[in-house]
């Protein structure tokens, strides 16, 4: 069963080794395990609903505290701690595009606000409810999760949006394909959250974003309805699917989606390499990519965040052999490590990763084999599980990213992480910071990361610390040509910062397109525009 106030199934957890209590105590200090409150207790603080009885929509109190918050660390504090400031007044489970549209008119009717509600794993605020005097009203879309139509000659297939991804997945690869999208929150999220937050695959690099593979589909608005075709190509006038990517719920629901896929590949590996230090990794990940070859995935991460990996992974002989094998090959403390996928048909795999690995041994990088990468790849979606652990241990972490030129990636890397440091400073409290590009392209790539901190004497404290280290990693970014989101969309967190990169005309543009769609703002409104 999915945790109410955690990441995930409440079956699974993250282990950490047993020498992790020391470390996160060197690196920031003692934890301070919290309080949290009860289940029952948090049932009992939810109000009665606004809504009148409807027999679309559930009104039941443990029902609306678990759709009443997403996955981002403030939402965590406020979950833990029992104070969430919002509930929906009902959730609605619609089975039909009929009943979306039932739902859209109610809330025209009564002034209620609808929010589209795909997996819950947003860390910006996309399925909070604001606090208001109009009822709320949230629509969960995973019934709408059928394989509507597929078409093997053309490489489509058709689902509903509410479908989660390892049963999309499932579908295609019964039938010999893959779409190829497998954000960290994979097991958990949907097609149509994807779709609405412009989300990125850990494996972009070769089956693309989901802008790439998002290729028709179907919006329910308060003005009506569109239906995208799945043209492979078009000149007529701008692209309308690119009004929908990146929606976040503000002109409509998406119901269905036409995406395209990818036969599943012949062969797949994943190698590690390691470089002296990251400015070598860097020019060889960029040489890579600038050469056109065929790579799913590049991830190359920092000293820190190198050093960190290895130290809580555990795998004590594998790691103690590769390290006396770095040693002696002059490699030391300074050490980054890339992960490559190279994913696609044998021959092609085999060329590819020689071409690879050449670039790489050229900036002296030594590559140590599949093992490290064989590990990622059974584990990929299991760290947002160390939240919890560490959330229990007395400690917070959370995320920042963007995406730059490669000509000014070292700066906002030394901007993001200097940023985040000073912020803690305010407090007298230590923080630990480590970066990794986790996506690449030809002109750029994006830059992750995380940064881990003790939880505060109490959740006000807590956010109050957490509030100035994302404030001032998002003003770096901003001063520094860096995008707000690369892949977390906007939501409410980073509204604020909008207009840094869309500019005055781009905002008003976007804010005549919302009323154009939804002309009495009833959808989710307080997302996506400041």
């Amino acid at each position: 069963m999915r945790r109410w106030n955690g990441w995930g199934d409440d079956t699974m957890d993250y282990p950490l080794p047993a020498n992790a209590g020391a470390l996160l105590a060197q690196w920031v200090g003692h934890g301070r395990p919290p309080q949290d409150v009860t289940l029952a207790d948090m049932v009992t603080a939810v109000p009665p609903s606004r809504l009148s009885p409807h027999p679309l929509i559930h009104t039941d109190a443990e029902m609306r505290l678990r759709h009443a918050r997403g996955q981002s660390l403030p939402d965590m504090v406020a979950m833990r701690s029992g104070q969430v400031s919002a509930f929906p007044d009902g959730v609605a489970l619609p089975t039909t595009d009929e009943e979306v549209t039932a739902l859209i008119r109610l809330a025209q009717e009564t002034g209620a606000r609808l929010i589209p509600y795909g997996g819950g794993t947003s860390v910006v605020g996309h399925i909070n409810p604001l606090p208001g005097e109009l009822p709320i009203l949230t629509v969960n879309l995973q019934r709408l999760n059928q394989f509507r139509h597929f078409d093997d000659t053309s490489h489509l297939a058709t689902f509903g949006a509410g479908i989660q991804g390892p049963d999309l997945e499932a579908q295609l690869r019964a039938r010999g394909f893959t779409l190829g999208h497998f954000p960290q929150s994979f097991e958990l999220s949907t097609l149509g959250g994807w779709i609405a937050t412009r989300s990125s695959g850990q494996q972009s690099l070769g089956y693309g974003r989901i802008e790439a593979l998002f290729t028709g589909g179907t919006l329910l608005s308060p003005a009506g309805t569109l239906v995208l075709p799945p043209f492979p190509a078009s000149a007529a006038g701008p692209d309308l699917r690119q009004l929908v990517l990146g929606s976040e719920g503000r002109l409509g629901i998406i119901t269905t989606a036409t995406v395209r896929v990818t036969p599943l590949p012949e062969r797949e590996e994943f190698h590690t390499v390691f470089f002296p230090e990251f400015d070598q990794g860097l020019t060889a990940v960029r040489q890579i990519v600038q050469a056109g070859l065929p790579l799913s995935m590049m991830r190359l991460s920092t000293a820190v965040e190198t050093a960190t990996t290895l130290a809580l992974a555990g795998h004590e002989r594998l790691i103690g052999a590769v390290e006396k094998l770095l040693t002696l090959r002059g490699i030391g403390e300074e050490k980054c490590m890339l992960m490559m996928g190279i994913t696609g048909k044998e021959a092609l795999v085999k060329t590819t990763r020689k071409a690879a690995l050449d670039i790489t041994g050229h900036h002296k990088g030594v590559h140590v084999g599949q093992q490290f990468g064989k590990q990622w790849h059974k584990n990929r979606f299991r760290t947002p599980y160390l939240r919890n652990t560490l959330w229990a241990l007395g400690y917070a972490v959370d995320t920042v990213e963007t995406a730059t030129p490669w000509s000014n990636i070292p700066a906002m890397i030394e901007a993001v992480e200097n940023a985040i440091t000073t912020a803690a400073a305010q407090f007298d409290e230590s923080v630990h910071i480590f970066t990794h590009l986790s996506h690449v392209y030809p002109h750029g790539a994006s830059v992750y990361t995380t940064f881990l901190f003790r939880l505060g004497q109490t959740p006000e404290a807590t956010l109050q610390q957490w509030q100035a280290m994302k404030a001032a990693a998002s003003a770096a970014i901003v001063t520094h040509q860096g995008t707000i989101s690369h892949q977390h969309g906007v939501g409410t967190d980073h509204a604020p910062y909008l207009a840094a990169e869309k500019g005055a005309l781009g905002l008003e543009a976007l804010a005549d397109l919302l009323l154009r769609f939804d002309p009495q703002g009833v959808m989710n409104p307080g997302k996506l525009l400041p």
